[in-house]
């Protein structure tokens, strides 16, 4: 069974009713990113932090997956599937994947402080007070800006087994996760679902771009998936 290796940006999540992580001027929620989403911003202002991702965790649970994540799950009856998000909500295993790597943490877990090892889920509001069993301060699992993404070297490991790459819905700009696709093997062939794709250079890779939303493109993908010899 070949590989597929999908990687997934706030596109798909955005045709369930999740909002992209920036508007046109910037900001999220009317908020300066690094607020809401640095260490600094924790630090200056922590009940601030926990209101916003309390915000986001119950935005999350009124929404459902999409026809894109759905098909995701689906392909797994063809192809080996393997999922590497920059998305922090559940939706890709709500709609039935089974192999997610969630590159930027989840929305629905917390964890101490102090550690990045005990992973506690989390479905309600996380307040300030909230603690692990020794009594540490609870923080959203979430990787900030300015903080070293943990599961960078194993999506490495990943794409670099892919026979076939998937790229839904992610603008290509942040880093570490935008340079993943360097990994990808000369052979492998690439396709971009994006409805306003980025520029993609230097890729030796077959590549094929689909400028439409996340839904219409893997409608339309799923059928060469599904009947071409990779």
């Amino acid at each position: 069974m070949k590989k597929l290796v999908v990687i997934t940006g706030a596109g798909i999540s955005a045709e369930s009713g999740i909002k992209t992580f920036r508007d046109a001027d910037g900001l999220w929620e009317g908020h300066d990113i690094m607020e809401v989403a640095s260490p600094i911003g924790w630090n200056n202002n922590p009940e601030l932090v926990l209101d916003f991702y309390n915000k986001r965790r119950a935005q999350l649970l009124e929404v459902h997956p999409n026809e894109a994540h759905q098909i995701l799950a689906n392909l797994e009856q063809h192809f080996h599937v393997e999922i590497i998000t920059q998305n922090v909500d559940d939706l890709h295993e709500r709609g039935g994947s089974k192999n997610v790597l969630h590159l930027h943490g989840e929305l629905l877990k917390v964890r101490s402080i102090t550690t990045k090892n005990e992973i506690l889920d989390w479905k309600t509001d996380l307040n300030l007070g909230d603690t692990d069993k020794h009594g540490v301060q609870l923080r959203p699992h979430i990787v900030w800006f300015g903080e070293d993404v943990p599961a960078i070297e194993t999506a490495i490991e990943i794409i670099e087994t892919a026979d076939i790459l998937l790229i839904i819905g992610t603008s290509l700009q942040v880093y570490p996760a935008a340079g993943l696709i360097n990994y990808v093997n000369s052979n492998v062939p690439v396709f971009y679902i994006d409805p306003k794709p980025a520029t993609i250079y230097d890729l030796p890779n077959p590549l094929e771009v689909i400028s439409l939303s996340a839904v219409e493109g893997m409608q339309q993908l799923k059928e060469k998936l599904l009947n071409s010899n990779f």
